[in-house]
C-alpha cells in the first residue's frame, strides 16, 4: 500500500465514523513547501472518548489495527494512538485535539479543505502559518527545515503578524527569527 492509499482510507474512514479531523505532519506541510518524503501520516482527530476509535477501525480496510498502547507526544503533550498496517512500514499517528491548547484549538478552529488530487478528496489541513508555528514549537531538524520550507515558497504570502503572536506567546519567538534568516530566496 503507498502512502497516499494510507491517507486516503483513513481520511474515510474518519469521515464515516463523523471525526472530525486535519491531516498535519509532512504531508501538510509538503501542500505549502517544496515536498520531501515522509513514512507517516499524522492527524488530529477530535474525540468526545477513547470508543471512537473502534469506529473508526470499522470503517478501514482489512490489516490496518491500532496499536493498544496509547503514547504521549513530548512537546504537547497531545495523546497519540498509532495506527498499523499490516505488510508495511507505515504508521499513521492520531493525535488527539487538547482543547486546553489555546494554539491547538485555534489550529483546528482554522483549518480549511483542500482537494488533493494524490488522494483523490478533499481534505482538512492546517494553514500555512499554522504549519509554520507548530513547525516551530516541535524543532526537530526536519520540522524547522519544513517551517523554512513554507516560509521560502509561500514568501509574502505568510501572515507574519499571525505567526509573530503564536512564537510569541509560545516563548518561541527567538526560534521563529534564527530561522527566518536562513530562509532561502525563491
Amino acid at each position: 500500500m503507498k502512502l497516499e492509499e494510507c491517507a486516503a482510507s483513513v481520511v474515510a474512514a474518519l469521515e464515516k465514523a463523523c471525526i472530525p479531523h486535519m491531516l498535519v505532519g509532512g504531508l501538510s506541510s509538503n501542500i505549502y513547501s517544496i515536498p520531501r518524503s515522509t513514512k507517516d501520516v499524522d492527524f488530529v482527530v477530535k474525540l468526545e472518548s477513547s470508543a471512537f476509535l473502534r469506529e473508526i477501525e470499522c470503517h478501514l480496510p482489512d490489516g490496518f489495527t491500532f496499536d493498544p498502547q496509547i503514547t504521549f507526544e513530548n512537546i504537547t503533550g497531545n495523546v497519540r494512538h498509532l495506527l498499523r498496517i499490516d505488510g508495511t512500514p507505515l504508521v499513521v499517528e492520531l493525535f488527539e485535539l487538547r482543547e486546553g491548547d489555546a494554539f491547538q484549538s485555534e489550529r483546528f478552529r482554522r483549518r480549511k479543505s483542500l482537494h488533493l488530487p494524490s488522494l483523490n478528496r478533499s481534505v482538512p489541513i492546517p494553514t500555512a502559518e499554522d504549519v509554520v508555528v507548530q513547525k516551530l514549537r516541535w524543532a526537530r531538524p526536519k520540522d524547522l527545515e519544513d517551517a523554512r520550507g513554507v516560509m521560502a515558497v509561500q514568501g509574502s504570502a505568510l501572515d507574519y503578524d499571525y505567526i509573530r503572536k503564536w512564537c510569541l506567546e509560545l516563548g518561541i519567538l527567538d526560534r521563529l527569527e534564527t530561522v527566518r534568516r536562513t530562509v532561502p530566496e525563491i
